[in-house]
Formats: structure tokens, C-alpha cells, sequence
């Protein structure tokens, strides 16, 4: 009988410990995972706006955001580099038989800096419409404005002030 005793106990512990085994390393894997996004800089690390004009839509976004364009050719597609830091997400113009400019969909918001009205104020006066005002989100979060560029996507200005 202590045998028997014995070896139900012994069967519960190695069930015991396998179940805890594998939650373990479930765990540890979920932590590994969780850890591999937080060692992203960005969740976002590439934007293509499409644009019809390329020419144009150069010109638009170079005196509307005051930056220079590095223009460049990759598959037969025009593409114009925005500048940005490393480790930041890289925001490309894009021509090519597959990018269709849209108002619908996701919105990119540039970053405007302090204030992002001077920007704002560029983008009628090269082609663009303004479609909401410079608009207050909240006193943390800051202030909005959207418009649809020269090739008709929407985007989007975002400033402290």
C-alpha cells in the first residue's frame, strides 16, 4: 500500500512539475517576445506616399516642410528620400505603376515642430487644400491640421503648439 501511496505521489509531483515546466517556458517566451518589440525604435519603419507628379510633388512637399529631397530610382519606380535620424521611421515619395494617391485609409501625420500653422500656411499657397483647420487635441497631446497634397493623398501636421 506504500508503494502505492509513493507512486501516486510521485506521478502527482512529475505532473506537478511538468505543467509548471511548461508554463515556465511559455512565460519566458512571451517575455522574449515582449522583449523584442520594446528593442524597436520604431513600430513604424517605413511610409511610401504615392504621388502622380513626381516633379511636383517634390516641389510641394520640399516648401511646404522647408527640406531638401534626395531623388532616386529603385525598380523603375521615382522615389524621393525625406530626410530623417537614424533609427527613425524613413518617409519616401513613391511613383510607380502600383501607388494610387488616397484620400481614404490610414493618415500620416508629418511632424511640425512647435507650431505647425507657418506649415499649414504653405499648403494652399502651393497646391494643397486645407480640410481641417489647425485644431487642438488637448493641452498634453497638442494640436492637428489635415490636407490633402498636390497628388490628392491626406495627411496629416501634428505641434506641441
Amino acid at each position: 500500500m506504500k508503494r502505492i501511496i509513493s507512486g501516486v505521489v510521485m506521478l502527482i509531483a512529475i505532473g506537478f512539475l511538468a505543467c509548471n515546466n511548461t508554463k515556465a517556458k511559455e512565460e519566458k517566451a512571451e517575455n522574449i517576445q515582449i522583449q523584442k518589440v520594446n528593442d524597436m525604435n520604431n513600430l513604424i519603419s517605413i511610409v511610401e506616399i504615392s504621388v502622380t507628379d513626381f516633379a511636383r510633388a517634390v516641389k510641394f512637399y520640399q516648401t511646404v516642410l522647408g527640406i531638401a529631397i534626395e531623388e532616386m530610382e529603385m525598380d523603375g519606380n521615382q522615389m524621393g528620400v525625406l530626410p530623417n535620424d537614424e533609427g527613425t521611421v524613413n518617409v519616401f515619395l513613391v511613383k510607380g505603376n502600383d501607388c494610387k494617391p488616397t484620400t481614404d485609409g490610414a493618415v500620416l501625420y508629418l511632424n511640425a515642430g512647435n507650431d505647425l500653422q507657418p506649415m499649414l500656411d504653405k499648403v494652399e499657397q502651393n497646391g494643397g487644400q486645407v480640410i481641417v483647420p489647425k485644431t487642438e487635441i488637448s493641452p498634453e497631446m497638442g494640436y492637428f491640421a489635415l490636407f490633402i497634397d498636390t497628388e490628392g493623398n491626406k495627411l496629416g501636421l501634428h505641434s506641441a503648439q
